[in-house]
């Protein structure tokens, strides 16, 4: 019998800068599986690209090497071919270092980096269909997903301009964001966010239930920005949560 709600016991901190969605979330996933650290600690070893912000393949390399399992479904086909997820033998390793050679994109070419550490750190990757069933049936497994998406999409919001993000809706470009799923309601056809950024547009605390049409979409867009993904951290142990 399928489960109507579910609402796993996820509690994210404020992100302390404009930059450091990305940590902050990977942050509450360990303290999750009850792996406790200093945010500064965390957010110091993991860095930030140059232009601020980071990608979630490299939080997922954190979590490798801290000894967790990570699987990405992706949807960024800036990176990746869907033809290489076909069933067929492909080294997606090797595709990504072939692509890198004839794309001279700085944000592919660092993405692509780190991808291709993630995959010698033993990582998964996955191209399935973005779906409610999909998101649900990992939400249900007790597996709390670390987003990559946009947050001009999930919140409506004006685009952003310059190093110091004014909105601009002419000047202005989508600006990404991190966020972590942590529950959902089927019958209201909603996921519970749990969004380290304050203030953000839809609570005053930072946790919220959003229709996972509004989510799913702005996962999607998430490739605007190089992310548009699910990332999915579990313990080596085989440690579970309580989902109810």
């Amino acid at each position: 019998m399928l489960t109507n709600r579910i609402e796993l016991p996820v509690n994210i901190h404020p992100q302390p800068d404009e930059t450091t969605c990305g940590p902050t979330c990977l942050h509450a996933i360990y303290r999750y599986w009850g792996d406790d650290e200093p945010l500064a600690d965390l957010i110091e070893r993991t860095g930030k690209l140059a232009q601020g912000g980071t990608f979630a393949v490299l939080l997922a390399c954190d979590a490798l090497r801290r000894g967790y399992d990570a699987t990405i479904y992706t949807y960024n086909l800036n990176v990746f071919d869907p033809s290489w997820f076909n069933g067929s033998d492909v080294d997606i390793a090797e595709r990504l270092r072939m692509q890198r050679e004839v794309k001279a994109d700085y944000r592919l070419r660092h993405a692509t980096e780190g991808y291709l550490e993630f995959l010698r750190l033993g990582g998964r990757l996955r191209m399935k269909d973005l779906t409610r069933g999909l998101v649900q049936g990992l939400l249900r497994r007790g597996f709390p997903l670390l987003t990559g998406l946009s947050s001009t999409y999930l919140y409506r919001a004006m685009r952003e301009y310059g190093t110091d993000d004014t909105p601009d809706d002419v000047r202005g470009l989508p600006s990404g964001h991190f966020v972590v799923l942590a529950g959902y309601e089927r019958e209201r056809r909603k996921v519970l966010v749990e969004d380290p950024y304050q203030p953000n547009p839809f609570a005053g605390a930072h946790q919220y239930w959003l229709g996972m049409d509004r989510v799913l979409g702005a996962v999607l867009l998430g490739i605007v920005t190089h992310d548009a993904n699910l990332l999915v951290i579990r313990p080596r142990d085989g440690r579970r949560r309580d989902t109810r």
